[in-house]
């Protein structure tokens, strides 16, 4: 199994190869002209995270500054996904994102990590597992997803919530470990917050 298949496969590996790092650095230029992009420059965004990303579809927004290890290299992106600043993904293997989720500020989706085994973690050896976010939902302010979760459909986490197993489609979930409160209901097709009322026609 050469380097590259192990990344992808969840086996453990050393990231400092030297071959890697060079490709590695060429992505992360990218990401940092695309932080160093002013707000009225949203062509050039677009163009630049078509060339960053493995897939990004329609009408994507980016609030930076955004920070990735791969510069995006391995995150696919639905369409009209939007993401509020300080979004780090840790792409060292894929982050699949489905259409209309958005990304509350300062949200970490990881999908790196490290053995337990202190005699590994001084050789520096690392894993990779994916992670999966689905269609429609709503990440909070400050969560973390660890690697190798999958969010279900329609879900919202709340923030600051640390999301260490899979969640499934259609709740509200939240905490550390994050849990599910809910399930999303007729409530929340008549209130929007708290006693607010959704306004008919909506």
């Amino acid at each position: 199994m050469d380097l590259k298949e192990k990344m992808h496969s969840g086996a453990l590996y050393l990231p400092h190869d030297p071959d890697l790092l060079r490709e590695q650095f060429s992505y992360l230029d990218r990401l940092y002209d695309f932080n160093q992009t002013r707000p009225t420059e949203l062509q050039k965004r677009a163009e630049l995270l078509k060339s960053m990303f493995a897939e990004i579809g329609e009408d994507c927004y980016i609030e930076p500054p955004l920070h990735a290890n791969f510069g995006g290299r391995h995150v696919h992106f639905g369409n009209h996904i939007y993401a509020n600043f300080n979004l780090t993904l840790v792409d060292d293997t894929h982050i699949y994102v489905g259409d209309h989720t958005m990304f509350g500020p300062n949200v970490t989706v990881a999908t790196a990590g490290h053995p337990i085994l202190p005699e590994l973690r001084r050789q520096g050896y690392q894993y990779n597992a994916s992670v999966r976010i689905g269609k429609n939902c709503w990440i909070g302010a400050g969560a973390v997803i660890v690697p190798g979760v999958t969010i279900g459909d329609n879900t919202v986490i709340g923030a600051g919530s640390v999301v260490t197993k899979d969640i499934p489609e259609n709740v509200v979930a939240v905490g550390n470990p994050c849990r599910v409160l809910r399930a999303i209901g007729e409530r929340d097709r008549e209130y929007y917050f708290k006693e607010l009322k959704i306004p008919k026609g909506l």
